[in-house]
């Protein structure tokens, strides 16, 4: 596939715990980069790599722009044949052991060597990458500050191959207060919740787009927000709603990208951000990378977006929500990796839904 090739920008990042998930991971931090700085993890989809999804996306351009460090997980064939991150799987997904842990151990390990804030680290991946962003907010809700799921999946819908491919079909039939207890019941936590952006393209035929729905619907139920947005507006021609909580603080914003198909959207024309089209990197005219650093409030103010839009109801002036947050000690004992005995049913079914030649 395109963008799949190697990114001499990032670094390899190893040395970082006990790693049960058995994934590799890179980094990348800009050069004179302060102490105290954000950090924000990039998580790639399907048959992508680590610097591949980075060339498309252009975060080490906007980690440039915007003073923060990056870590890019990666999937390896030993673990799933289509370098799927192995969202559905309860043993990689559930709190204290498998591909969440290990990624936590790399955010511990990366936020003390470089003096990171422990406090304002985020998460984003596109469809397989983005369904397990939603597992790490659920499973490790005081890690992050914020996510974004970008063509993915609300968390715990799904926890066998079959049952992924039919949530990827068709929209979650749970309700709100559901799929909000899937989440509840994925920790101890009890709040404050990470702030969440949610992207899908409207002609999604790989990842239904009611699974955009559903994923609002899960945030919006365990924060006991109201199904009405507190506000809509057209940006970049696309819809883009948010829900705000009671301090008037956007807590959820989800972006419908119209008639784009699976992929998340760059904007390669404009200027220096270092984003590039290609399979499953879609010109959309918009950047959900630079759109996302603004709702997390990396881009320092000065830089946020002032692309023209067309408000239908008043959005209330977000701010920054307090985090007491640490990095949970990670340790647990080394949990050998089962090996997958459904390889033949999954590439068969990737093959199906385009995401495999």
């Amino acid at each position: 596939m395109a963008h799949d090739q190697a990114d001499e920008r990032l670094t390899a990042f190893t040395e970082f715990g006990s790693n049960p998930g058995d994934l590799l991971a890179h980094s990348y931090v800009p050069a004179g980069l302060d102490a105290g700085a954000p950090l924000v993890v990039v998580l790639h989809g399907c048959t992508q790599t680590a610097g591949g999804y980075n060339r498309g996306a252009g975060w080490t351009s906007a980690a440039d722009e915007n003073g923060f460090a990056l870590l890019f997980p990666e999937q390896q064939r030993a673990n799933n044949p289509n370098l799927c991150f192995n969202w559905f799987s309860t043993p990689d997904t559930g709190r204290g052991g498998g591909e969440v842990l290990s990624i936590v151990q790399m955010i511990e390990a990366l936020c003390a060597r470089y003096q990171l804030d422990p406090a304002r680290v985020f998460v984003t991946g596109l469809s397989a990458g983005g369904a397990m962003t939603a597992a790490l907010l659920a499973a490790y809700p005081e890690v992050f500050a914020g996510g974004a799921v970008i063509a993915g999946l609300p968390f715990g819908t799904a926890s066998t191959v079959p049952e992924a491919f039919e949530r990827m079909r068709t929209k979650s039939a749970f309700g709100s207060e559901q799929l909000a207890a899937l989440v509840r019941s994925a920790s101890d936590h009890s709040g404050p919740w990470p702030i969440l952006s949610v992207w899908h393209g409207g002609a999604d035929r790989t990842v239904d787009s009611g699974n955009a729905t559903a994923l609002v619907d899960q945030w919006r139920g365990l924060q006991g927000l109201a199904a009405a947005p507190t506000a809509s507006q057209q940006v970049a021609g696309h819809l883009r709603r948010v829900w705000s909580n009671a301090e008037g603080q956007e807590v959820i914003e989800e972006y419908v990208i119209a008639d784009m198909g699976h992929g998340t959207p760059v904007h390669p024309v404009a200027a220096n951000q270092g984003e590039t089209a290609g399979r499953y990197m879609l010109d959309a005219g918009i950047s959900s990378t630079r759109r996302i650093v603004a709702f997390w409030k990396l881009d320092g103010g000065e830089r946020r977006i002032k692309a023209a839009s067309a408000p239908v109801a008043d959005a209330r002036p977000a701010s920054a929500r307090p985090h007491g947050r640490k990095l949970p000690s990670p340790a647990s004992p080394l949990r050998a990796k089962p090996a997958s005995k459904v390889q033949d049913v999954i590439e068969k079914a990737l093959r199906n839904a385009g995401l495999m030649r």
